[in-house]
């Protein structure tokens, strides 16, 4: 008889939990969970699975010759990356594949120092790479793999990273990364080779940072994979295969597992997720579901899909300080557990105030807690006392009760009192965390799992327990290894994501292919093929590049054993054999404790920060008016200003321009080799002066994926080579987005060393290059000529001649699909008088004042007032208001002629946890940028309260910064800005043509917020400073 039971094992970083399953047992009254147990999680985690597999099978007394398989969750890989253990973590190499590409952005750009230097110690820029439409940029060469392996090997490196540009949408084509891959095994079998592809799916930079902490943490992940098999072979007898939960809810073979360990690092909070749904599948619909997990520290929230999988988060995550793109569960924390410290307020004696957490006792809390004979008041001693019962498994009522009366005793209320008010602030903490985290506007079911799910108990006049936003709130029995029992239960996936043409076919025939492919990959990782089912599809349609969509498709099904090969002593000696030179240096590397930091770093003083002016050299100072002043004078940009100035030019991108982080990180890079970066008032130019003007053209999606090269200064090199004449400062096309940081990079002593005037065109974002103040002040003509576009790659095009502005963008348009869907922009230059008459004045220091205003906020914990904050850099309230505070809880988009259309609800929600200060709904339509916000009152009546071209801005509520279009997601919190526009826009008939409501086809009357506020000079103000933060 074939052996059917499982067992699922979660490490976690206090308890080590297991379960014994039989799975043709599950619709019994027990679920078919034969025993379960918990201990404390040992220094080697192999110890710690040992102890409580043995626990299991006595327990249920078994025969080990019926156990099918053991599933293990782990974080003992994420603490090597954590805790920067340089025994654990190998140095890596990276190749990319990249042509041209990306060379401003090396790898590990944005890492944290310390492991930048750890890990990332060797790259090379190598021929290779695919556009977005599958077309080669360059062909890998293969005596350029051969010289590199040889250097690297010189080096004593083992681990090798090979990242292509578009490569996880190379799936039938050219295949460029495993033929590279063959390369490296050819010529230096003893290295470790890691394609990016295997690893994570689009998103370059992000892709590439987790190749890389997986090719670190290869060799210690088969040495503990080894070591887990050897112990349930070698010490308990099990033969049966051992598998390892993924961060998405499905499992790995463990030989699988140890070539891609990042994909487990943090499964835990998925396997709790898993593990509620199969307790509670038998009496629910098929539905979504939330699960509320709470534990000793924290609660951990996450939504459970109809599927059975927990949703994964919308695009990027962040571990130690790493941007990541890998599959991950979308789950928020809040620092509200069983050890959680309360603390009451006795200013008010006629009634409490509690506070509850973030910090807890945690692992101390038998020592600590009050029902333990200690002196801290927990959420523990709490729940213990609220119930009617006196008897009690965890510590004595009574103690907690004696104490918490003692506290209330000279008060004018009494225990019955600080207990009701704890019951409604405790359900109160999780309502604010579950609203967040819904996925629909309608109530949704509450799973809670978790050892500390006692702490939350119904209200008093309530039998059972409710939360507001929850249809029901299910407690499961073995609610405490709902995460051991997700690992037994998990199961197998397949997933695609790549872009593919819809030319000439339909897109559901196009899916139907995908899906297959993705069916195919599930079956190959292990699934039964009749169990196989798609759990998730999405089509994106990419803007600017037509008849292309970015396809994603996973399909699930249950783990076919007959197919899965047992452990063997041959296989399991091979195995030991490849890591036992691992063997010493790994396990003296065990402890119980995490080493202490370094030397922490001053706290940096934003309120002092003071930035760096200096006079022109070579100029004499003229003091007869403050403009001749000022513009004798340079802003030299510290890291410090960049950052700030990227946070505003998103902000005042009103959803659209792209995010700003790629290009501010290349920027940071070029300053930190040297280069400077200069800014000047409008009027530092003289009339004759040549003024350039550039930034980048095209879809945001090659962006993700493709680093840029050197286009944009090589279609600034076009215009000026044909000239045969140097400008004297540059100005960024708009302020908006990733093209307000252009001019700074264009400027930088580095390229064209010339200055970046504080101003721009736009005063904001907008969807095409001829919404500009220029074409405003003189009509329907050709303004900047000659204008040039490279790809990069050694394709240029220039225009001589034309018509209009317009004219020269539907040109430029039409040829981006044959130049990699995205180009550098050099407009033709204008004159010192021109610019002055045309420019936006201040915008860069505009740009800085929001971000450092932002950045103040942060630093005083402030944050509920940002919104504020922001509006009294940008004019104060005759010049800005708040729309809108609340909760994002409808999304619809679509691509028309290259750009993204959409509209976006929110719901007046309490963003603050002050109270709701706004009723009704906004809706805010979107052409890229944001055009109109419209107010639904609760009866349905509508009202059109601010339209382009004054600013709409969509803000994170708990940062302060942008929300892009393309981020727009259902849950969010956030705050909307309405900013008057510039006078530029709004002064004229023909300004309110071009950039208002009717040039979105809306047949809707501007009508201005308020008064324009012009912003004022960061030259002007700090010129005079005496600096203090050298």
């Amino acid at each position: 008889m074939a052996p059917t039971l499982r067992i699922g094992v979660d490490v976690g970083g206090t308890n080590t939990d297991a379960c014994l399953i039989d799975p043709s047992a599950t619709a019994s009254p027990n679920r078919g969970i034969l025993s379960w147990h918990k201990s404390v999680t040992t220094s080697n985690p192999s110890h710690g699975i040992e102890n409580v597999i043995n626990a299991l099978i006595k327990h249920a007394n078994v025969d080990i010759s019926e156990i099918a398989s053991v599933t293990i969750g782990t974080t003992h890989f994420i603490n090597a990356v954590i805790e920067k253990d340089p025994s654990r973590l190998d140095p890596v190499a990276v190749l990319r594949l990249c042509g041209p590409f990306s060379r401003s952005i090396p790898p590990g750009i944005d890492w944290p120092t310390d492991l930048r230097d750890l890990i990332c110690v060797y790259a090379a820029f190598l021929d290779g790479g695919l556009e977005i439409d599958g077309s080669v940029i360059r062909e890998p060469k293969k005596d350029q793999v051969e010289e590199e392996c040889a250097r690297i090997r010189s080096l004593g490196i083992r681990s090798i990273v090979v990242n292509g540009i578009f490569s996880p949408a190379d799936v039938m084509g050219e295949r460029q990364e495993e033929k590279v891959g063959e390369w490296i095994k050819s010529c230096y079998p003893e290295a470790d080779v890691v394609l990016s592809k295997e690893v994570a799916n689009l998103g370059f930079v992000e892709r590439e940072n987790a190749a890389i902490l997986n090719a670190s943490i290869l060799s210690f992940a088969r040495y503990t994979i080894c070591s887990f098999q050897s112990a349930i072979y070698h010490h308990l007898g099990l033969f049966c295969p051992v598998f390892l939960t993924q961060n998405d809810g499905t499992i790995l073979k463990a030989e699988d597992a140890a070539k891609l360990p990042i994909r487990t690092f943090n499964s835990g909070p998925t396997n709790s997720m898993c593990g509620a749904a199969f307790l509670v599948k038998e009496n629910v619909n098929k539905e979504s579901m939330l699960v509320v997990d709470i534990g000793g520290t924290t609660t951990d929230v996450g939504m459970l899909l109809a599927s059975g999988l927990p949703r994964q988060a919308s695009a990027f995550t962040e571990m130690a300080g790493i941007r990541l793109n890998f599959s991950c569960p979308d789950v928020k924390s809040i620092g509200f557990g069983g050890g959680s410290i309360v603390r009451v307020q006795h200013d008010n004696f006629a009634k409490p105030t509690f506070t509850i957490g973030p910090d807890s006792v945690g692992n101390l809390i038998n020592k600590h807690a009050l029902v333990f004979g200690g002196d801290v008041p927990t959420t523990t001693d709490y729940a213990i006392v609220s119930q009617g019962h006196s008897q009690t498994s965890i510590g004595s009522k009574q103690l907690a009760q004696d104490k918490l009366n003692r506290a209330v005793k000279d008060t004018d209320y009494d225990l019955h009192e600080l207990l009701r008010v704890y019951r409604t602030t405790a359900r109160h903490k999780l309502e604010e965390i579950i609203d967040r985290m819904k996925t629909s506007a309608e109530d949704v079911p509450v799973l809670l799992v978790g050892g500390g799910a006692m702490i939350v108990q119904p209200s008093e006049n309530d039998e059972k327990l409710t939360f507001k936003g929850a249809s029901r709130v299910i407690i499961p029995e073995y609610a405490g290894v709902a995460n051991a029992i997700g690992a037994a239960m998990a199961r197998v996936s397949g997933v695609v994501d790549t872009v593919l043409s819809t030319e000439g076919r339909t897109t559901h025939a196009v899916l139907q292919d995908v899906s297959k492919i993705a069916i195919e990959r599930a079956v190959t990782a292990g699934a039964v093929r009749d169990t196989v089912e798609i759990a998730e599809m999405d089509t994106i349609p990419i803007p600017y590049v037509a008849n292309k969509c970015r396809i994603i498709v996973k399909a699930i099904g249950e783990i076919d054993f007959s197919r899965v090969t047992n452990t063997t002593p041959s296989s399991l000696e091979k195995q030991t054999s490849l890591v036992s030179g691992y063997s010493q240096k790994f396990i003296s590397t065990n402890r119980s404790t995490i080493p202490s930091p370094g030397t922490s770093q001053p706290i940096f003083d934003v309120a002092s920060y003071i930035p760096t002016i200096v006079p022109t050299p070579g100029r004499s100072s003229n003091t007869e008016s403050s403009l001749s002043e000022t513009s004798n004078y340079e802003w030299h940009l510290s890291e410090v200003d960049l950052e700030w100035i990227s946070v505003g030019c998103y902000i005042l991108g009103t959803g659209g321009g792209g995010t700003p982080y790629p290009h501010f990180v290349r920027l940071r890079e070029m300053m930190r080799k040297g280069a400077t970066v200069r800014i000047v008032e409008p009027g530092w130019v003289g009339s004759e002066d040549i003024i350039a003007c550039g930034g980048a053209k095209g879809s945001p999606t090659v962006s993700l994926e493709k680093p840029p090269g050197n286009e944009i200064m090589e279609a600034q090199n076009i215009v000026y080579d044909y000239l045969g004449v140097k400008p004297a400062a540059v100005i960024a096309l708009e302020i908006g987005g990733g093209n307000g940081l252009q001019g700074l990079i264009l400027g930088a002593s580095t390229n064209m060393n010339i200055p970046t005037i504080d101003g721009d065109w736009m005063g904001r974002a907008y969807p095409v290059s001829w919404q500009i103040t220029p074409v405003v002040c003189e009509g329907e003509r050709a303004l900047f000529l000659p204008t040039a576009i490279s790809d990069g790659n050694g394709n240029h095009m220039m225009m001589l001649s034309a018509t209009s502005e317009r004219q020269i963008e539907r040109a430029f348009r039409a040829a981006l699909s044959e130049m990699g869907s995205h180009v550098g922009c050099a407009k033709g230059p204008c004159s010192g008088k021109d610019m002055k008459t045309w420019v936006i004045e201040y915008t860069l220091s505009l740009s800085w004042r929001i971000g450092h205003s932002i950045a103040l906020c942060r630093a005083r914990n402030d944050i509920d007032h940002v919104a504020e904050a922001i509006i009294e850099q940008v004019g104060g309230k005759q010049a800005a208001k708040i729309l809108f505070k609340g909760k994002i809880i409808e999304v619809e988009r679509k691509t028309v002629k290259g750009h993204s259309y959409g509209e976006v609800v929110i719901s007046a929600a309490d963003v603050s946890g002050n109270g709701n200060e706004f009723t009704g709904k906004l809706k805010i339509p979107f052409k890229n940028e944001n055009i109109v916000a419209i107010a639904v009152s609760d009866a349905g009546d509508e009202e059109v309260i601010v339209s382009v071209p004054d600013l709409i801005c969509v803000c994170d509520a708990l940062t302060g910064e942008a929300i892009g279009t393309p981020e727009y997601r259902y849950g969010l919190l956030v705050f909307v800005l309405g900013i008057q526009g510039s006078e530029r826009w709004t002064s004229s008939a023909r300004g309110i043509e071009i950039g208002g409501p009717r040039a979105f086809g809306m047949d809707i009357d501007y009508n201005p917020l308020g008064k324009f506020e012009k912003p004022r000079s960061v030259i002007e103000q700090y010129r005079h400073v005496v600096r203090t933060n050298e």
